[in-house]
């Protein structure tokens, strides 16, 4: 490769899914560069081929079903990667190329610990003995702003956030100092604190190590602080391209145009501060032991959630909004009693607490769930309708298929998708069309409340937007309550009434949510507002007006 030649060429790239009576064009002839030490952001919705171009990139599509028709190249380094020996892609893949994956609880082992699964990339790769494996893997996660770092190298997957998980991510793809590093979706799970934090962090790793950077995102405002050139694509095809501040500017395609101007919008629906309760919760504590020595006893405790107290009423909005390992989602799953808690939890008037798994059951489809990681939560081995259909089969059960078909069609209407696609399976959608599946099995049974746990931070802004509008849509008609998780501020002002900002398992702040918004009272929430909604990163990754 000369000095002048780009690091990654793309030429007529082509990406072809042979499917039972059918085939897929998820890519047509993209081409693009990327240099040395420069951010290309490959931006567009959900199923625009974003995601499959750069997998063809370290050729981890599913081939033979995914294949490239002839004339299709992909040049690392002046050699050719499309048909490449395994051997050879060895020796790029995890090594020169690095790739943030944008779902970490399904790319990360859950069997395996932290300290291993990044000490593994080290010790292949780089050949460190073991203790400068760990010194090395401290380092990494201090760098990625995972807090304690030696107590997190012995904690599994499912032991951390979110956040966190994604945090892990990257810290496993910067260990060995790629020259190009992928990364698809890689702030999606993370506040908007971490993410100035992680965004700088990448910034400067590209000056020390003149590491390129292909960036897959739908989060518009990244893209504007940190890429050198966007390439804009729909439906498999780069529609515009060209330097990032003239995009943004002066975007000439009508799709662009449209893409830019996408974001949540309007306020919470007007309602009664009389409206019926329908959710209490008093002092709610979730404490997990920490175990240590042979007979594994308590020591201590991580206090989740200590001490919490809300309401909310039928038709109305309870945001609850903070950093990764906050304590928001544990709250989430203690209200509905999907975890052991302390403390009072009422229904409509009922206590749950004393309540067996029998006697919550009848209660279930009045209380639903959007969980965060849709793919996660979602069976690979049943179909869409199975998936949407499975709480009617448990809550319905003399309901018929027709009917139960004509609910499921329904629901998959509402949250946008072609009704057909209920023959499909998870694995044949995107990230954003996986999470609308979600949404849609948790409304099929129309609840009275359903806790949203980021139901958006998978979404691309065009659909967010419309998620928006339909979950004030449903509550509208029906009278829902929505207890919304979210580190996304935007979309929580667009819905909620009330706001509730947690930090380290406890309330810091809370109110009516023009209150919280406008005339933030602590320094903590004064922060995550200016993080959101001024964007402004300065040198030192702090966020200042």
């Amino acid at each position: 490769m000369s000095e002048k030649s780009p690091l990654l060429e793309i030429r007529n790239l082509s990406v072809d899914f042979r499917l039972p009576g059918r085939t897929v064009q998820a890519v047509r002839r993209l081409s693009y560069s990327l240099d040395k030490g420069e951010t290309v952001a490959l931006v567009g919705e959900s199923g625009s081929g974003k995601s499959v171009s750069a997998l063809s990139i370290l050729q981890l599509l599913p081939y033979p079903v995914a294949s490239h028709p002839t004339g299709s190249s992909i040049l690392f380094q002046g050699e050719e990667l499309v048909g490449a020996s395994t051997k050879s892609l060895r020796s790029v893949r995890g090594n020169k190329i690095s790739m943030i994956f944008q779902e970490p609880m399904t790319s990360l082992n859950p069997l395996h610990s932290v300290e291993k699964q990044i000490g593994e990339t080290l010790l292949l790769h780089k050949g460190l003995g073991r203790e400068a494996a760990r010194k090395r893997t401290l380092e990494l996660l201090k760098l990625v702003g995972i807090p304690d770092p030696a107590r997190r190298l012995a904690a599994y997957p499912h032991e951390l956030s979110g956040g966190q998980r994604q945090r892990v991510m990257i810290a496993m793809a910067l260990a060995n100092e790629p020259d190009l590093l992928i990364a698809d979706e890689p702030t999606t799970a993370l506040d908007v604190t971490i993410q100035a934090q992680i965004l700088k962090l990448l910034k400067e790793l590209q000056q020390e190590m003149g590491m390129a950077m292909l960036l897959i995102t739908h989060d518009l405002n990244i893209v504007r602080k940190v890429a050198d050139r966007v390439l804009v694509m729909t439906d498999g095809e780069a529609v515009e391209q060209g330097p990032a501040q003239e995009i943004f500017e002066n975007p000439h395609h009508p799709y662009t145009q449209r893409l830019l101007a996408a974001e949540p919008k309007g306020t919470p629906l007007e309602t009664s501060r009389e409206a019926k309760l329908l959710l209490e919760a008093e002092d709610i504590k979730v404490h997990f032991p920490i175990r240590k020595g042979l007979l594994k006893r308590a020591v201590d405790h991580v206090k989740a959630v200590d001490g919490i107290t809300l309401a909310l009423r039928q038709g109305q909005t309870l945001g609850i909004v903070g950093e990764s390992g906050s304590g928001k989602t544990t709250l989430g799953m203690a209200v509905l009693r999907l975890i052991s808690s302390k403390g009072g939890i009422r229904f409509e008037g009922r206590d749950l607490q004393p309540l067996s798994s029998g006697d919550l059951r009848p209660l279930r489809s009045q209380m639903q769930v959007v969980f965060q990681d849709p793919y996660g939560s979602l069976s690979p081995r049943l179909s869409i309708a199975q998936i949407i259909g499975e709480g009617l089969q448990v809550h319905a059960a003399n309901m018929s298929h027709s009917e139960r078909d004509s609910l499921i069609v329904e629901a998959l209407e509402e949250v946008g998708l072609d009704p057909e696609s209920r023959h499909r399976y998870p694995h044949e959608f995107s990230g954003g069309q996986r999470q609308r599946v979600a949404i849609a099995r948790a409304i099929v049974l129309k609840p009275r409340l359903i806790v949203l746990d980021e139901p958006t931070s998978a979404l691309d802004m065009s659909v967010q937007a419309q998620i928006v509008d339909l979950l004030r849509d449903l509550q509208d008609r029906h009278g829902l309550a929505y207890l919304f998780i979210s580190h996304d501020l935007r979309v929580v002002r667009a819905l909620a009434h009330d706001v509730m900002v947690m930090k380290d398992g406890i309330v810091v702040e809370q109110g009516p949510s023009a209150s919280i918004f406008d005339a933030p009272q602590e320094a903590y929430t004064k922060a995550l507002m200016r993080a959101a909604f001024e964007l402004e990163a300065t040198e030192d990754g702090v966020v200042r007006t």
